[in-house]
């Protein structure tokens, strides 16, 4: 590369958005619309721009999966092996300069000279000791020196979460591409400043207003650092989040009450038994995976869920296998919710059964995405229960990401294409 390239994804980057807002350009850069992936989730999008291919061909479908074989659901796995394809950046590797990620999913053992990500260290009596894996071993480190502060993982997800992890992320990266130890050919990092408040109070709110402020001003503070260190810059949207007007779905409570989703019952709390239900439905934001145990359980279970108010389709699913993918984790079918709606992962209806989990920030134990962590509940200390407070969710595609560049000289107007552009710029500049 004749120069060095910075991208910034960003997280919830709509189209739409900036252009309500009044947003055009930044620093002369304009904002482009451009399709997202579908599902258009963090994780597949990341997966897609890395590989230059879709969810369905790279595998990576959600933010978590089910594996068939152990009958156990995975979110937010951070292992790079979940993607087998080749990167589009290996190119820059073989040439002997470096590239950084900073704070993407699925970068732990990845093909990178410098990483950064949350990883946190939860004590068997319980707790956690916060911290962040860098490699080198040294980078996290230095970092929290440069910053005189460390990360703080309770301004990155649950109740706390706030732009003040954006501002960490904005300033480690400004720190990074300025270092000489450091500043690497490749830096592709993330900022989720617009999560959470677009997705707590939609993005109409006041309080989506005052995220994209404080969005823009960590992009200020990074493009300033990009052009003073010699870095070219590409800035893109993953997805970005609509309205919930109809509030939430709930695919696994009709499973239950007709004997497809298996529970046990423990201290009053239903559990779910995957090892023995017929069916269950894996939850993230507007898009759920349907598993069904036995093939001729199909047809009963499509026609349930495609009654559910607020489903706008539910169809069989075949994975274009392109690569090695985790054992047994492509789903039967793939469901979608309609514009204002959203699929929660809860099957019981009275609180008092809900399982432990469910009133804590637990990401790993969860049987799908839960956005009522971003709210207290009751008691205090617990999040909420009440899925009708989340005014605002994603993965249709069908809604443009925003995109910015003064690197390269097309204008994509899908993630694919985006992300082909920008494997031949690593290429052949």
């Amino acid at each position: 590369m004749k120069d060095k390239l910075l991208v910034v994804q960003i997280a919830a980057l709509g189209a739409d958005l900036l252009r309500q807002a009044g947003i055009n350009a930044l620093n002369g850069m304009p904002f482009h619309p451009a399709k997202s992936v579908f599902p258009a989730l963090t994780s597949p999008f990341q997966a897609s721009l890395r590989t230059a291919l879709s969810p369905e061909s790279h595998g990576l479908l959600l933010n978590g999966f089910f594996n068939r074989a152990t009958r156990k659901p995975a979110f937010w796995e951070q292992s790079a092996s979940l993607i087998s394809l080749p990167r589009i950046w290996e190119n820059v590797r073989a040439q002997n300069r470096t590239v950084a990620l900073l704070f993407w999913q699925q970068s732990l053992g990845e093909s990178a000279d410098f990483i950064l990500s949350p990883a946190p260290i939860h004590k068997h009596h319980g707790g956690m000791i916060q911290d962040c894996y860098s490699k080198p071993d040294g980078l996290y480190p230095q970092l929290t020196q440069a910053l005189k502060r460390p990360f703080n993982l309770m301004h990155y997800w649950g109740p706390l979460a706030s732009h003040k992890t954006g501002d960490w992320i904005a300033e480690a990266t400004a720190e990074v591409i300025a270092n000489p130890a450091y500043a690497p050919d490749l830096c592709l990092t993330y900022l989720p400043t617009l999560d959470y408040d677009l997705q707590r109070h939609g993005p109409s709110s006041k309080q989506a207003r005052r995220a994209l402020t404080h969005l823009f001003q960590q992009l200020e503070l990074i493009t300033h650092a990009a052009e003073t260190n010699g870095y070219r810059l590409l800035l893109l949207g993953d997805y970005a989040i609509g309205e919930v007007t109809i509030g939430p779905l709930f695919p696994n409570r009709i499973l239950l009450e007709n004997n497809l989703l298996k529970t046990r019952r423990i201290r009053g709390r239903l559990y779910p038994d995957l090892y023995d239900s017929p069916a269950f439905v894996l939850a993230d934001h507007e898009v759920g995976q349907v598993f069904v145990r036995n093939p001729s359980n199909l047809p009963r279970v499509l026609e349930l869920l495609s009654a559910l108010d607020g489903v706008e389709s539910v169809h069989p699913f075949t994975l274009r296998q392109t690569s090695t993918e985790p054992p047994d984790t492509a789903p039967d079918a793939l469901l979608l919710a309609k514009p204002g709606a959203w699929i929660a992962y809860p099957w019981w209806t009275d609180p008092h059964e809900a399982p432990d989990y469910a009133r804590h920030v637990d990401i790993h134990s969860k049987p799908g995405y839960d956005p009522c962590e971003l709210f207290w509940g009751w008691p205090p200390g617990s999040i909420s229960l009440d899925p009708y407070r989340i005014k605002g969710s994603h993965g249709r595609a069908d809604r443009p990401i925003a995109w910015a560049s003064n690197a390269l000289d097309t204008i994509p107007t899908d993630t694919i294409e985006l992300a082909e552009d920008l494997a031949y710029l690593l290429r052949t500049s």
